[in-house]
């Protein structure tokens, strides 16, 4: 029976200081390391045995994998680092501090641009340091793929595909997996995986540096159980489908 592990990354510097960080690639605290070493112990005590690891190109997430990764006693296994795991583009936004920046635009415009499905904050400019056509860890990925600013729906339409071609064929195949990514880019796996619809996804929040543990059936499409391994940290999750 193959077991898929989503893991957000343990708290960052950004986290920290409540600033909308995106794609920004910021480390993690010494509290978002310990977060990470406690999930490796976490999922060991399950008896977790991870074939093969996926994570975005963001050193928060990467560090966190690794973190796991040493708890289990599984650095060896198979990484894939992808763009499509990123986090939410937060465009415009990037860098502000969170209540100044309700201050700024009001409560009702931010709760849009962060609770919405579907409208993006504004965009950033090509010139700006901020934007992905600046950083060379994506000069493989085409111009027009790159995002300027993403909402929950277009951060789904960019880890949809990866999510088929890469992550369920290897359940199906009966592997285990580790996942270890962001807020929206797994929130957007849990819409998949839980066939959640557009406004209810919303509601849903991952904490950083709990595992969520998925036990499927061997087909990797249906799901048997789902929780948190920290109790004092989970948050509630979506009823599993046809249940």
């Amino acid at each position: 029976m193959p077991q898929l592990a989503l893991i957000r990354h343990g708290q960052s510097e950004w986290n920290l200081q409540n600033r909308f960080t995106g794609w920004v690639d910021v480390d993690l605290t010494d509290e978002g390391i310990a977060q990470a070493k406690r999930a490796g112990d976490l999922l060991a005590e399950t008896g977790f045995k991870p074939d093969h690891a996926f994570v975005s190109v963001l050193k928060r997430a990467i560090k966190t994998l690794n973190f796991t990764l040493e708890g289990l006693d599984r650095l060896w296994i198979p990484m894939e680092k992808s763009w499509r795991l990123n986090e939410r583009h937060y465009g415009a936004l990037a860098g502000l501090n969170k209540d100044e920046t309700r201050t700024r635009h009001g409560d009702e415009q931010v709760r849009i641009w962060r609770r919405s499905f579907d409208t993006p904050p504004p965009p950033l400019t090509e010139d700006h340091a901020y934007h992905p056509v600046n950083d060379t860890r994506y000069s493989h990925v085409p111009r027009d793929m790159l995002p300027a600013s993403e909402s929950l729906k277009s951060t789904l339409d960019r880890v949809e595909p990866y999510w088929s071609s890469d992550i369920l064929p290897r359940l199906q195949k009966g592997e285990s997996l580790v996942v270890a990514a962001h807020g929206n880019s797994l929130r957007a796996l849990v819409k998949l995986l839980f066939d959640v619809s557009d406004s209810d996804i919303m509601e849903i929040e991952v904490p950083t540096g709990n595992p969520l543990l998925i036990d499927l059936e061997d087909d990797g499409l249906k799901i048997t159980a789902a929780r948190y391994l920290d109790p004092d940290r989970a948050k509630s999750l979506p009823p599993l489908p046809g249940a």
